[in-house]
Protein backbone atom coordinates (compact mmCIF):
# COMPACT_ATOMS: atom_id res chain seq x y z
CA UNK A 1 0.00 0.00 0.00
CA UNK A 2 2.04 2.99 -0.97
CA UNK A 3 0.98 6.95 -1.96
CA UNK A 4 -1.33 7.43 1.20
CA UNK A 5 -0.66 11.02 2.44
CA UNK A 6 -3.81 11.62 4.46
CA UNK A 7 -2.49 9.24 8.07
CA UNK A 8 -5.61 9.41 9.99
CA UNK A 9 -9.25 11.16 10.33
CA UNK A 10 -7.34 14.13 12.25
CA UNK A 11 -5.95 15.29 9.13
CA UNK A 12 -9.16 14.95 7.10
CA UNK A 13 -10.06 18.26 5.90
CA UNK A 14 -13.39 19.51 7.63
CA UNK A 15 -13.20 22.39 4.84
CA UNK A 16 -15.83 23.26 2.54
CA UNK A 17 -14.48 24.81 -0.59
CA UNK A 18 -17.37 24.02 -3.52
CA UNK A 19 -19.38 27.04 -3.42
CA UNK A 20 -20.83 29.67 -1.06
CA UNK A 21 -23.61 28.23 1.31
CA UNK A 22 -22.96 24.82 0.04
CA UNK A 23 -22.95 21.73 2.50
CA UNK A 24 -23.35 18.12 2.00
CA UNK A 25 -25.93 18.15 5.11
CA UNK A 26 -28.13 20.49 2.79
CA UNK A 27 -27.52 17.89 -0.26
CA UNK A 28 -28.26 14.67 1.93
CA UNK A 29 -31.56 16.65 3.56
CA UNK A 30 -32.74 17.42 -0.01
CA UNK A 31 -32.04 14.78 -1.92
CA UNK A 32 -32.60 11.44 0.31
CA UNK A 33 -33.39 12.33 3.65
CA UNK A 34 -36.53 14.26 3.00
CA UNK A 35 -37.82 12.13 0.34
CA UNK A 36 -37.22 8.94 2.80
CA UNK A 37 -39.48 11.35 5.49
CA UNK A 38 -42.33 12.37 3.27
CA UNK A 39 -42.55 8.12 2.39
CA UNK A 40 -42.36 7.07 6.59
CA UNK A 41 -44.90 9.82 7.20
CA UNK A 42 -47.18 8.44 4.39
CA UNK A 43 -47.15 4.78 5.42
CA UNK A 44 -44.93 4.00 1.90
CA UNK A 45 -43.00 1.63 3.32
CA UNK A 46 -41.35 -1.56 1.22
CA UNK A 47 -42.14 -4.89 1.94
CA UNK A 48 -39.31 -5.64 4.50
CA UNK A 49 -40.36 -2.32 6.64
CA UNK A 50 -38.02 -0.28 5.37
CA UNK A 51 -38.47 2.90 3.54
CA UNK A 52 -36.05 3.14 0.53
CA UNK A 53 -35.28 5.82 -2.27
CA UNK A 54 -33.79 4.16 -5.38
CA UNK A 55 -31.16 5.53 -7.65
CA UNK A 56 -30.65 8.87 -5.95
CA UNK A 57 -27.43 10.96 -6.98
CA UNK A 58 -26.17 13.44 -4.90
CA UNK A 59 -23.31 15.99 -5.30
CA UNK A 60 -21.29 16.16 -2.11
CA UNK A 61 -18.25 17.93 -1.40
CA UNK A 62 -14.73 15.41 -0.39
CA UNK A 63 -13.29 17.90 1.29
CA UNK A 64 -16.16 18.03 3.93
CA UNK A 65 -15.79 14.14 5.00
CA UNK A 66 -17.95 14.39 8.27
CA UNK A 67 -21.05 15.37 8.59
CA UNK A 68 -23.44 17.18 10.99
CA UNK A 69 -27.17 16.96 11.23
CA UNK A 70 -28.37 19.39 14.19
CA UNK A 71 -26.80 17.65 16.54
CA UNK A 72 -29.42 14.84 15.73
CA UNK A 73 -26.83 12.02 13.81
CA UNK A 74 -23.41 13.29 13.13
CA UNK A 75 -20.21 11.20 11.85
CA UNK A 76 -18.92 9.14 14.85
CA UNK A 77 -15.25 10.30 14.62
CA UNK A 78 -13.87 8.03 16.88
CA UNK A 79 -15.23 5.02 15.10
CA UNK A 80 -14.43 6.66 11.66
CA UNK A 81 -10.49 6.29 12.33
CA UNK A 82 -11.03 2.89 14.11
CA UNK A 83 -12.69 1.69 10.76
CA UNK A 84 -10.11 2.92 8.95
CA UNK A 85 -6.97 1.36 10.59
CA UNK A 86 -8.75 -1.60 9.93
CA UNK A 87 -9.13 -1.19 6.44
CA UNK A 88 -5.74 0.00 6.20
CA UNK A 89 -4.39 -2.78 8.01
CA UNK A 90 -5.90 -4.90 4.67
CA UNK A 91 -6.92 -7.59 7.58
CA UNK A 92 -9.99 -9.88 6.14
CA UNK A 93 -10.34 -10.71 10.00
CA UNK A 94 -12.20 -8.41 12.26
CA UNK A 95 -10.59 -9.53 15.46
CA UNK A 96 -8.51 -7.51 17.13
CA UNK A 97 -10.24 -4.83 14.90
CA UNK A 98 -13.95 -3.89 15.07
CA UNK A 99 -14.69 -7.82 16.78
CA UNK A 100 -16.39 -5.16 19.37
CA UNK A 101 -18.90 -3.86 16.77
CA UNK A 102 -22.42 -5.99 16.74
CA UNK A 103 -23.32 -5.54 13.15
CA UNK A 104 -19.32 -7.25 11.71
CA UNK A 105 -20.02 -9.88 13.88
CA UNK A 106 -23.06 -10.62 12.48
CA UNK A 107 -21.68 -10.64 9.16
CA UNK A 108 -18.34 -12.57 9.57
CA UNK A 109 -17.41 -16.17 9.30
CA UNK A 110 -18.34 -17.98 12.00
CA UNK A 111 -15.22 -20.07 12.17
CA UNK A 112 -12.18 -19.28 14.59
CA UNK A 113 -10.98 -16.64 12.00
CA UNK A 114 -14.07 -14.54 11.67
CA UNK A 115 -13.25 -13.11 8.35
CA UNK A 116 -15.65 -10.56 5.58
CA UNK A 117 -15.79 -9.40 2.87
CA UNK A 118 -15.96 -6.00 2.73
CA UNK A 119 -12.28 -4.50 4.22
CA UNK A 120 -12.08 -1.99 1.78
CA UNK A 121 -8.57 -1.67 2.29
CA UNK A 122 -7.79 -5.13 1.06
CA UNK A 123 -10.01 -4.07 -1.85
CA UNK A 124 -9.07 -1.09 -2.89
CA UNK A 125 -4.85 -1.77 -2.00
CA UNK A 126 -4.12 -5.46 -1.62
CA UNK A 127 -2.35 -7.31 -4.82
CA UNK A 128 -4.87 -10.31 -4.40
CA UNK A 129 -7.57 -8.09 -5.55
CA UNK A 130 -5.68 -6.87 -8.26
CA UNK A 131 -4.27 -3.49 -6.32
CA UNK A 132 -7.17 -1.16 -7.27
CA UNK A 133 -6.17 2.03 -6.28
CA UNK A 134 -2.55 1.98 -7.58
CA UNK A 135 -4.00 0.95 -11.11
CA UNK A 136 -6.67 3.86 -11.10
CA UNK A 137 -3.60 6.11 -10.24
CA UNK A 138 -1.67 4.72 -13.14
CA UNK A 139 -4.04 5.44 -15.45
CA UNK A 140 -5.15 8.60 -14.63
CA UNK A 141 -0.90 9.85 -14.71
CA UNK A 142 -0.59 8.41 -18.21
CA UNK A 143 -3.69 9.75 -19.61
CA UNK A 144 -5.46 12.73 -17.89
CA UNK A 145 -8.52 12.13 -20.25
CA UNK A 146 -9.18 8.86 -19.88
CA UNK A 147 -12.53 7.15 -18.91
CA UNK A 148 -10.33 4.05 -17.61
CA UNK A 149 -9.64 4.73 -14.08
CA UNK A 150 -12.12 2.49 -12.17
CA UNK A 151 -11.72 1.27 -8.69
CA UNK A 152 -13.85 -2.13 -8.47
CA UNK A 153 -14.95 -3.22 -4.83
CA UNK A 154 -17.36 -6.30 -6.14
CA UNK A 155 -16.26 -9.24 -7.98
CA UNK A 156 -19.15 -11.95 -10.03
CA UNK A 157 -18.14 -14.58 -7.54
CA UNK A 158 -19.95 -12.19 -4.59
CA UNK A 159 -22.88 -14.45 -5.00
CA UNK A 160 -20.58 -17.43 -3.10
CA UNK A 161 -18.60 -15.72 -1.76
CA UNK A 162 -21.07 -13.63 0.64
CA UNK A 163 -22.63 -16.33 2.08
CA UNK A 164 -19.20 -18.77 3.10
CA UNK A 165 -19.16 -20.12 6.34
CA UNK A 166 -21.67 -18.85 7.57
CA UNK A 167 -20.86 -15.33 6.67
CA UNK A 168 -23.64 -12.60 5.84
CA UNK A 169 -21.90 -10.05 3.22
CA UNK A 170 -22.44 -8.49 0.51
CA UNK A 171 -20.20 -6.12 -0.60
CA UNK A 172 -22.28 -2.89 -0.67
CA UNK A 173 -19.68 -0.77 -2.47
CA UNK A 174 -19.73 -1.04 -6.79
CA UNK A 175 -17.01 0.72 -7.41
CA UNK A 176 -15.59 4.73 -7.88
CA UNK A 177 -14.44 6.03 -11.31
CA UNK A 178 -11.96 9.05 -11.17
CA UNK A 179 -12.08 12.26 -14.16
CA UNK A 180 -9.94 14.44 -14.61
CA UNK A 181 -12.26 17.24 -16.79
CA UNK A 182 -10.96 20.63 -16.78
CA UNK A 183 -8.45 20.20 -14.44
CA UNK A 184 -11.11 19.57 -11.59
CA UNK A 185 -10.67 15.93 -9.94
CA UNK A 186 -14.41 14.61 -10.76
CA UNK A 187 -15.46 10.99 -8.55
CA UNK A 188 -18.63 8.83 -9.47
CA UNK A 189 -19.29 6.27 -6.46
CA UNK A 190 -21.63 3.70 -7.05
CA UNK A 191 -22.96 2.46 -3.90
CA UNK A 192 -25.47 -1.01 -4.32
CA UNK A 193 -26.92 -0.53 -1.00
CA UNK A 194 -27.12 2.22 1.50
CA UNK A 195 -28.27 2.45 5.50
CA UNK A 196 -28.57 5.60 5.72
CA UNK A 197 -28.63 6.51 9.43
CA UNK A 198 -25.87 4.00 9.65
CA UNK A 199 -23.30 3.02 6.62
CA UNK A 200 -23.45 6.22 5.16
CA UNK A 201 -21.69 8.34 7.56
CA UNK A 202 -18.86 5.49 7.94
CA UNK A 203 -18.41 5.10 3.69
CA UNK A 204 -18.90 8.84 2.74
CA UNK A 205 -15.78 9.46 5.50
CA UNK A 206 -13.72 6.70 3.65
CA UNK A 207 -14.42 7.72 0.03
CA UNK A 208 -13.31 11.18 1.37
CA UNK A 209 -10.05 9.75 2.57
CA UNK A 210 -9.69 8.12 -0.82
CA UNK A 211 -10.93 11.01 -3.16
CA UNK A 212 -8.17 12.93 -1.26
CA UNK A 213 -5.22 10.79 -1.30
CA UNK A 214 -6.01 10.42 -4.90
CA UNK A 215 -5.99 13.96 -5.19
CA UNK A 216 -2.83 14.44 -3.29
CA UNK A 217 -1.32 11.68 -5.28
CA UNK A 218 -2.37 13.28 -8.62
CA UNK A 219 -0.94 16.52 -7.60
CA UNK A 220 2.74 15.13 -8.08
CA UNK A 221 2.09 15.72 -11.75
CA UNK A 222 -0.88 17.65 -12.38
CA UNK A 223 0.57 21.05 -10.35
CA UNK A 224 -2.78 22.68 -11.29
CA UNK A 225 -5.30 19.73 -10.23
CA UNK A 226 -8.39 21.17 -8.54
CA UNK A 227 -10.91 19.19 -6.29
CA UNK A 228 -14.22 18.90 -7.64
CA UNK A 229 -17.25 16.60 -6.45
CA UNK A 230 -18.03 13.47 -5.89
CA UNK A 231 -21.06 11.98 -7.53
CA UNK A 232 -22.79 9.83 -5.07
CA UNK A 233 -25.26 7.13 -6.04
CA UNK A 234 -27.10 4.90 -3.93
CA UNK A 235 -29.33 2.64 -5.76
CA UNK A 236 -31.04 1.44 -2.61
CA UNK A 237 -30.71 4.68 0.02
CA UNK A 238 -33.00 3.29 2.51
CA UNK A 239 -34.06 3.83 6.38
CA UNK A 240 -33.93 0.57 9.05
CA UNK A 241 -37.54 0.80 11.12
CA UNK A 242 -35.03 1.05 14.08
CA UNK A 243 -33.84 4.16 13.40
CA UNK A 244 -37.20 5.75 11.56
CA UNK A 245 -37.24 8.09 14.95
CA UNK A 246 -33.58 9.24 13.67
CA UNK A 247 -34.93 9.96 10.89
CA UNK A 248 -37.79 12.10 11.81
CA UNK A 249 -35.35 14.28 14.33
CA UNK A 250 -33.21 14.99 11.74
CA UNK A 251 -35.62 16.52 9.30
CA UNK A 252 -37.83 18.12 11.79
CA UNK A 253 -34.97 19.58 13.19
CA UNK A 254 -34.62 21.91 10.40
CA UNK A 255 -38.28 22.86 10.09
Amino acid sequence: MTGLKVPDVKSMTNQNVMFENYTNENEILNKVMYPLYMRLVSGCLCENGTVEVLAKQMFLDPMQPFLDFNGVRKSNKKYIQKELDWYLSEDLSIIGHVDDIKIWNECCTKDEKKEINSNYGWLLFNEGNGSQYQNCLKTLKNDESTRNAIIVYNRPSIYDDYLRDGMHDMICTMFSHFFIRNDVLEMVHVMRSNDLIFGFMNDFAWTCFIYQNMYLDLKEKYEHLKTGQIYWQSDSMHVYPRHFNVLKKIVESYK
